[in-house]
């Protein structure tokens, strides 16, 4: 907790233990609120930080190819040095979110690809990761979700937290726009 001209504030808790490796499954309608958001010309999807395959299915239900890989089967995104696909989409592990997103960048700047990344929705707000969306010439869109993400399924408790997808896409012109996910996703 901290004071801030008399008031308190706290971060609430949720009540449930961190999964292991931030194993949080992204659910189906997140990934649809993204699919009008990436680019048509992108066909072939690698999905880094699988898990159980969630969002690999919403994606290739709306016809994407889509490879997947994941930490927990022995493929570290973070030591891959060459690209597969068009584009890299995750949900990261939070505690590494920065570091997918700059080598997910690295890894498609020479192919011109797009990268899509689920991140709280004040991400972008850190002095920084400033290089990654006002300095960076690829940061196409973020697209603000208005529905809280419920991670532990069947729960009972309310979501507290905001997230978006943030698009960097190598073929970018102008600045970067702001998009909501319709009410009718989720």
């Amino acid at each position: 907790m901290c004071k801030w001209a008399g008031l308190t504030m706290a971060q609430r808790n949720s009540e449930y233990e961190r999964l292991p490796m931030d194993l949080y499954q992204t659910p189906d309608w997140v990934t649809v609120a993204l699919i009008p958001h990436i680019p048509r010309r992108v066909k072939d999807v690698w999905e880094p930080a699988a898990g159980n395959g969630d969002m690999v299915k919403a994606l290739r239900h709306h016809g994407y190819n889509v490879r997947a890989s994941d930490i927990k089967t022995g493929k570290d995104f973070l030591k891959a040095i060459v690209m597969q696909g068009q584009a890299i989409i995750t949900n990261p592990p939070y505690t590494d979110a920065q570091k997918f997103i700059e080598h997910a960048l690295m890894l498609t700047k020479k192919h011109h690809g797009v990268v899509a990344m689920l991140t709280r929705i004040d991400f972008d707000s850190a002095k920084t990761r400033q290089h990654l969306f006002e300095d960076h010439p690829a940061f196409a869109k973020k697209i603000v979700l208005r529905k809280r993400i419920r991670w532990i399924r069947n729960s009972t408790g309310s979501p507290s937290e905001n997230h978006c997808w943030q698009i960097w896409d190598w073929r970018h012109k102008g600045p970067p726009t702001i998009a909501y996910e319709p009410h009718e996703v989720g």
